[in-house]
C-alpha cells in the first residue's frame, strides 16, 4: 500500500509534471524538483528519521539527470525497503508532446535528435521500463489543466472540505478592493449601523451592530441567497481542484455592515466543514 504523503512524480517531457507537482504543493507538500537520483536514499532517510520538519513530499524526477533511466529502477527499489511511495507516471501522444512544445517554443530536454518528435519518440522508449514499475499511469493527452486537476482530486486524494482553505475578508471601499479577492459582494445596500448614534463607534464584532444588520428582511434575504450559492459553488471549486478561496464583502468604510456579513458567512461555511479564518481589513481605521 503507498504513503500518500510522498508522492514521486515522473513521465515524458511535457507530459504535464510541473502542473502535478503545482497542484500537490498547493495542497501541502514539500516539492523537490530534479532531486539527483543518487540523493534521493538520502533525502528519504532524513524524511523517515524526521530530521526535517516536513510531513509531506513530492519529488518530481525524469530524464533531464544523466544516468537517470539506469539508476532511478535500482533507487525506488532500495527506498520501497523504507518508505512506500505513490509513482506516478505522466504521458502524452506524440503529437501532442510534439505540440505543446512547439506552443512554448523550448527545446527537448533529450537535444539527441534533429526533430522534437524524434527525441519524443525516443525518450518514451528509454521510459518504457520505468512506466512498467509505476503505481499510476495518467495520460493527458486530451485532458485541460483543470481536468488534470480534477482527476488527482478524485482518483488519488479523496479530498474533503477541509482541504481547502477558505478566507473571508471585510473590507471599506473607500480603502479599495482586496486584490486577492475570488469573489466580491457589496453589503452597503444593508441598513446602515453609522447611522445610529449609539452604534456608530462600534464595530460589527458588537452585538448590538449585528443584531441591527442581522434583523433586517434584506440582509436575511440576502444571506439566504448567499448560503444556497456558496452550496452550489464551493463544492464546484473543490472540484476545480481549487486549495485556496478568498471571499470578500464590503461597505463604505468596512466597519460595519461588512463585519457582519463576513462573520456570518466564516460561521455557515465552518458549519459545513469547510476550513475558513476571517480577516476584518479595515475594521479599525
Amino acid at each position: 500500500m503507498t504513503d500518500d504523503r510522498f508522492w514521486i512524480i515522473t513521465g515524458l517531457s511535457g507530459s504535464g509534471k510541473t502542473v502535478v507537482s503545482n497542484f500537490l504543493e498547493d495542497l501541502g507538500y514539500y516539492r523537490v524538483d530534479n532531486l539527483p537520483v543518487k540523493l534521493i536514499p538520502i533525502f528519504v532517510n532524513l524524511w523517515k528519521r524526521k530530521e526535517f520538519e516536513i510531513e509531506k513530499v513530492v519529488l518530481v524526477v525524469d530524464i533531464r539527470e544523466t544516468g537517470f533511466i539506469q539508476e532511478f529502477p535500482r533507487v525506488l527499489k532500495s527506498i520501497r525497503k523504507v518508505v512506500s511511495p505513490r509513482l506516478l507516471f505522466l504521458e502524452a501522444s506524440d503529437d501532442i508532446l510534439v505540440k505543446r512544445f512547439s506552443e512554448s517554443r523550448r527545446p527537448h530536454p533529450l537535444k539527441e535528435k534533429e526533430s522534437i518528435l524524434e527525441n519524443v519518440i525516443l525518450e518514451r522508449k528509454r521510459f518504457s521500463e520505468i512506466k512498467k514499475i509505476a503505481d499510476e499511469v495518467i495520460d493527458t493527452s486530451s485532458t485541460t489543466i483543470p481536468e488534470l486537476k480534477k482527476i488527482l482530486a478524485q482518483r488519488f486524494l479523496k479530498r474533503k472540505k477541509s482541504m481547502m482553505q477558505v478566507v473571508v475578508i471585510s473590507f471599506g471601499y473607500k480603502y479599495g478592493i482586496p486584490l486577492d479577492s475570488d469573489l466580491v459582494f457589496d453589503t452597503r445596500f444593508l441598513p446602515n449601523p453609522f447611522y445610529i448614534d449609539e452604534l456608530r463607534e462600534k464595530t460589527g464584532r458588537s452585538q448590538k451592530v449585528k443584531g441591527y444588520v442581522i434583523e433586517s428582511q434584506d440582509t436575511k434575504m440576502f444571506l439566504d441567497e448567499l448560503f444556497r450559492f456558496l452550496d452550489i459553488l464551493m463544492p464546484m471549486f473543490i472540484e476545480e481542484g481549487k486549495s485556496y478561496v478568498t471571499i470578500s464583502f464590503g461597505c463604505t468604510g468596512g466597519r460595519h455592515r461588512s463585519v457582519v456579513v463576513a462573520e456570518s458567512i466564516r460561521n455557515y461555511l465552518k458549519g459545513k466543514n469547510y476550513k475558513t479564518r476571517v480577516y476584518h481589513r479595515d475594521v479599525y481605521r
